[in-house]
Protein backbone atom coordinates (compact mmCIF):
# COMPACT_ATOMS: atom_id res chain seq x y z
CA UNK A 1 0.00 0.00 0.00
CA UNK A 2 1.16 3.67 -0.17
CA UNK A 3 1.85 5.86 2.49
CA UNK A 4 0.35 2.87 5.11
CA UNK A 5 2.22 4.46 8.39
CA UNK A 6 -0.37 7.03 8.08
CA UNK A 7 -3.13 5.04 6.06
CA UNK A 8 -3.55 1.70 8.03
CA UNK A 9 -4.31 1.38 11.68
CA UNK A 10 -2.15 -1.16 12.78
CA UNK A 11 0.65 0.70 10.78
CA UNK A 12 0.02 3.79 12.06
CA UNK A 13 0.66 1.89 15.60
CA UNK A 14 4.30 1.24 14.28
CA UNK A 15 4.91 4.72 12.96
CA UNK A 16 3.85 6.36 16.52
CA UNK A 17 5.32 3.83 18.36
CA UNK A 18 9.01 4.48 16.68
CA UNK A 19 9.02 8.08 15.88
CA UNK A 20 8.83 9.13 19.39
CA UNK A 21 9.90 13.24 21.09
CA UNK A 22 13.12 13.75 19.73
CA UNK A 23 15.78 17.01 18.91
CA UNK A 24 13.36 18.24 15.94
CA UNK A 25 10.80 18.48 17.87
CA UNK A 26 12.63 20.37 20.82
CA UNK A 27 13.79 22.66 17.76
CA UNK A 28 10.43 22.92 16.32
CA UNK A 29 9.19 23.92 19.83
CA UNK A 30 11.82 26.84 20.64
CA UNK A 31 11.15 28.59 17.13
CA UNK A 32 6.91 28.32 17.72
CA UNK A 33 7.84 29.77 21.38
CA UNK A 34 9.75 32.29 20.00
CA UNK A 35 5.81 33.76 19.44
CA UNK A 36 3.85 33.64 22.55
CA UNK A 37 0.74 32.53 22.54
CA UNK A 38 0.69 32.35 18.60
CA UNK A 39 -1.81 30.49 16.40
CA UNK A 40 0.05 27.60 15.05
CA UNK A 41 -0.94 25.56 11.80
CA UNK A 42 0.91 22.44 11.61
CA UNK A 43 0.26 21.07 8.32
CA UNK A 44 1.01 17.51 8.19
CA UNK A 45 0.53 16.85 11.85
CA UNK A 46 0.16 12.79 11.20
CA UNK A 47 -0.63 11.47 15.03
CA UNK A 48 -0.23 15.05 16.20
CA UNK A 49 2.83 14.48 19.00
CA UNK A 50 4.13 18.03 18.57
CA UNK A 51 0.77 19.42 17.49
CA UNK A 52 -1.03 18.41 20.89
CA UNK A 53 2.78 19.58 22.68
CA UNK A 54 2.39 23.05 20.91
CA UNK A 55 -1.22 23.33 22.19
CA UNK A 56 -0.13 22.59 25.66
CA UNK A 57 2.51 25.05 25.65
CA UNK A 58 -0.47 27.98 25.59
CA UNK A 59 -0.53 28.29 21.86
CA UNK A 60 -3.75 28.06 19.26
CA UNK A 61 -2.83 25.03 17.38
CA UNK A 62 -4.82 23.83 13.92
CA UNK A 63 -3.65 20.44 13.13
CA UNK A 64 -4.22 19.81 9.30
CA UNK A 65 -3.83 15.87 7.47
CA UNK A 66 -5.26 14.39 4.53
CA UNK A 67 -4.86 10.68 6.69
CA UNK A 68 -7.94 10.26 8.38
CA UNK A 69 -6.57 7.14 10.78
CA UNK A 70 -3.42 9.42 11.26
CA UNK A 71 -6.16 11.83 12.23
CA UNK A 72 -8.01 9.45 14.63
CA UNK A 73 -4.91 8.62 16.69
CA UNK A 74 -4.26 12.45 17.13
CA UNK A 75 -7.65 13.18 18.15
CA UNK A 76 -7.04 10.45 20.55
CA UNK A 77 -4.24 11.46 22.35
CA UNK A 78 -4.73 12.88 26.00
CA UNK A 79 -4.62 17.08 25.35
CA UNK A 80 -5.95 16.38 21.61
CA UNK A 81 -9.00 17.91 22.59
CA UNK A 82 -7.33 21.06 22.94
CA UNK A 83 -6.50 21.09 19.07
CA UNK A 84 -8.46 21.72 16.35
CA UNK A 85 -8.48 18.58 14.02
CA UNK A 86 -8.77 19.09 9.94
CA UNK A 87 -8.88 16.15 7.27
CA UNK A 88 -7.62 17.39 4.12
CA UNK A 89 -4.39 19.13 2.47
CA UNK A 90 -3.46 23.21 2.60
CA UNK A 91 -5.79 24.32 -0.10
CA UNK A 92 -8.44 24.14 3.01
CA UNK A 93 -6.61 26.85 5.04
CA UNK A 94 -8.11 30.19 6.11
CA UNK A 95 -6.43 33.30 4.86
CA UNK A 96 -4.51 35.09 7.26
CA UNK A 97 -4.95 33.35 10.31
CA UNK A 98 -1.44 32.02 11.41
CA UNK A 99 1.48 33.48 12.79
CA UNK A 100 3.34 30.26 12.32
CA UNK A 101 3.28 27.53 10.23
CA UNK A 102 5.51 24.20 10.97
CA UNK A 103 5.81 21.11 8.46
CA UNK A 104 7.53 18.83 10.52
CA UNK A 105 8.98 15.12 9.86
CA UNK A 106 10.18 16.08 6.53
CA UNK A 107 6.38 16.44 5.40
CA UNK A 108 8.15 18.97 2.79
CA UNK A 109 9.52 16.11 0.54
CA UNK A 110 6.16 14.46 0.02
CA UNK A 111 5.60 16.91 -2.72
CA UNK A 112 7.26 15.32 -5.34
CA UNK A 113 6.02 17.20 -8.05
CA UNK A 114 7.48 21.22 -8.12
CA UNK A 115 4.02 21.97 -9.28
CA UNK A 116 2.39 21.14 -6.25
CA UNK A 117 5.04 22.33 -4.03
CA UNK A 118 4.34 25.91 -5.52
CA UNK A 119 0.76 25.86 -4.85
CA UNK A 120 1.63 24.74 -1.01
CA UNK A 121 3.94 27.22 -0.60
CA UNK A 122 1.26 29.31 -2.26
CA UNK A 123 -1.34 28.32 0.28
CA UNK A 124 1.05 29.13 3.30
CA UNK A 125 1.18 32.52 2.39
CA UNK A 126 -1.94 33.16 2.08
CA UNK A 127 -2.93 31.28 5.30
CA UNK A 128 0.20 33.11 7.33
CA UNK A 129 -0.53 37.10 8.30
CA UNK A 130 2.49 39.17 6.97
CA UNK A 131 5.72 37.94 8.91
CA UNK A 132 4.15 35.15 9.66
CA UNK A 133 7.00 32.33 9.87
CA UNK A 134 7.22 29.14 8.20
CA UNK A 135 9.45 26.36 9.74
CA UNK A 136 10.14 22.82 8.21
CA UNK A 137 12.87 20.34 7.57
CA UNK A 138 14.14 18.47 4.53
CA UNK A 139 17.11 15.85 4.31
CA UNK A 140 19.80 17.49 2.28
CA UNK A 141 20.37 15.76 -0.52
CA UNK A 142 24.23 15.81 -0.28
CA UNK A 143 23.55 13.93 2.70
CA UNK A 144 22.44 11.03 0.20
CA UNK A 145 20.63 9.81 3.02
CA UNK A 146 18.60 6.80 0.96
CA UNK A 147 21.86 4.73 0.66
CA UNK A 148 21.13 3.55 3.77
CA UNK A 149 17.81 2.74 3.68
CA UNK A 150 18.78 -0.88 2.80
CA UNK A 151 17.87 -4.43 4.20
CA UNK A 152 21.63 -4.21 6.74
CA UNK A 153 21.42 -0.48 7.50
CA UNK A 154 17.77 0.26 8.14
CA UNK A 155 16.72 -3.38 10.09
CA UNK A 156 15.21 -2.25 13.48
CA UNK A 157 12.75 -3.87 16.00
CA UNK A 158 9.98 -1.63 17.07
CA UNK A 159 8.35 -2.67 20.74
CA UNK A 160 4.83 -2.29 20.62
CA UNK A 161 2.29 -0.63 23.34
CA UNK A 162 1.25 -3.73 23.94
CA UNK A 163 4.78 -5.31 24.13
CA UNK A 164 4.29 -7.14 20.63
CA UNK A 165 7.35 -6.49 18.68
CA UNK A 166 7.64 -5.05 15.16
CA UNK A 167 10.54 -6.13 12.75
CA UNK A 168 11.33 -3.60 10.26
CA UNK A 169 13.31 -2.49 7.28
CA UNK A 170 13.63 -0.26 4.12
CA UNK A 171 14.51 -0.80 0.57
CA UNK A 172 14.89 1.89 -1.73
CA UNK A 173 13.37 0.43 -5.31
CA UNK A 174 13.97 3.66 -7.64
CA UNK A 175 16.28 7.02 -7.36
CA UNK A 176 16.16 9.66 -10.55
CA UNK A 177 16.63 13.50 -10.60
CA UNK A 178 16.15 14.41 -6.61
CA UNK A 179 13.20 11.53 -6.40
CA UNK A 180 13.37 8.57 -4.68
CA UNK A 181 10.93 5.68 -4.40
CA UNK A 182 11.08 3.04 -1.36
CA UNK A 183 8.95 0.22 0.65
CA UNK A 184 9.00 0.13 4.42
CA UNK A 185 8.58 -3.79 5.36
CA UNK A 186 7.06 -4.87 8.27
CA UNK A 187 6.96 -8.00 10.14
CA UNK A 188 4.55 -8.71 13.53
CA UNK A 189 5.24 -11.12 16.44
CA UNK A 190 1.75 -12.41 15.32
CA UNK A 191 3.04 -13.00 11.60
CA UNK A 192 1.30 -10.32 9.83
CA UNK A 193 3.55 -8.86 7.12
CA UNK A 194 2.98 -5.69 5.75
CA UNK A 195 4.74 -3.31 3.07
CA UNK A 196 4.49 0.29 2.76
CA UNK A 197 5.78 2.35 -0.59
CA UNK A 198 6.42 5.85 -0.36
CA UNK A 199 8.07 8.94 -2.78
CA UNK A 200 10.29 11.74 -1.12
CA UNK A 201 11.77 14.59 -2.69
CA UNK A 202 15.05 15.81 -2.14
CA UNK A 203 15.65 19.35 -2.98
CA UNK A 204 18.98 21.27 -2.55
CA UNK A 205 19.42 24.56 -0.64
CA UNK A 206 19.21 26.31 -3.98
CA UNK A 207 15.94 24.57 -4.84
CA UNK A 208 14.23 25.57 -1.48
CA UNK A 209 15.89 28.47 -1.62
CA UNK A 210 14.16 29.69 -4.79
CA UNK A 211 10.91 28.20 -4.17
CA UNK A 212 10.78 29.84 -1.06
CA UNK A 213 11.62 33.20 -3.02
CA UNK A 214 8.83 32.80 -5.49
CA UNK A 215 6.23 32.35 -2.90
CA UNK A 216 7.09 35.63 -1.03
CA UNK A 217 9.04 34.37 1.27
CA UNK A 218 12.73 35.44 2.77
CA UNK A 219 15.03 32.71 4.66
CA UNK A 220 15.29 34.12 8.07
CA UNK A 221 17.72 30.91 9.12
CA UNK A 222 19.38 27.61 7.59
CA UNK A 223 20.41 24.98 9.20
CA UNK A 224 21.99 21.34 8.90
CA UNK A 225 20.78 20.06 12.30
CA UNK A 226 18.53 20.69 14.90
CA UNK A 227 21.17 22.63 17.52
CA UNK A 228 21.70 24.93 14.68
CA UNK A 229 25.07 23.72 12.50
CA UNK A 230 25.86 24.82 9.50
CA UNK A 231 24.25 23.26 6.49
CA UNK A 232 27.13 20.09 5.92
CA UNK A 233 27.93 20.16 9.29
CA UNK A 234 24.88 18.70 11.36
CA UNK A 235 22.40 15.66 11.08
CA UNK A 236 22.24 16.01 7.11
CA UNK A 237 19.03 18.11 7.65
CA UNK A 238 18.20 21.25 5.89
CA UNK A 239 16.26 23.16 8.62
CA UNK A 240 14.44 26.47 7.52
CA UNK A 241 13.00 29.49 9.25
CA UNK A 242 11.57 31.83 6.43
CA UNK A 243 9.17 34.92 6.72
CA UNK A 244 6.03 35.50 4.53
CA UNK A 245 6.45 38.70 2.77
CA UNK A 246 5.12 42.17 4.70
CA UNK A 247 3.01 42.94 1.44
CA UNK A 248 -0.32 41.78 0.93
CA UNK A 249 -0.97 39.28 -1.98
CA UNK A 250 -3.59 37.54 -4.11
CA UNK A 251 -3.09 34.06 -5.41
Amino acid sequence: MRHGEFQHPRLVEVYDAECRWGPDDDFFQAVVGETPAARVLDLGCGTGRLTVALAASGHTVTGVDPAGASLAAARARPGGERVTWIEGTSVLLPSGMFDVAVLTSHVAQFFVDDAEWARTLADLRRALVPGGRLVFDARDPADRRWERWNPVDSQRRITLPDGGEVRAWTTVTGVRDGVVDFTHHYHFSDGERLVSSATLRFRTEAELRDSLTRADFAVDRLYGGWRHEPVGHGEGELVVVARAGTLARVF
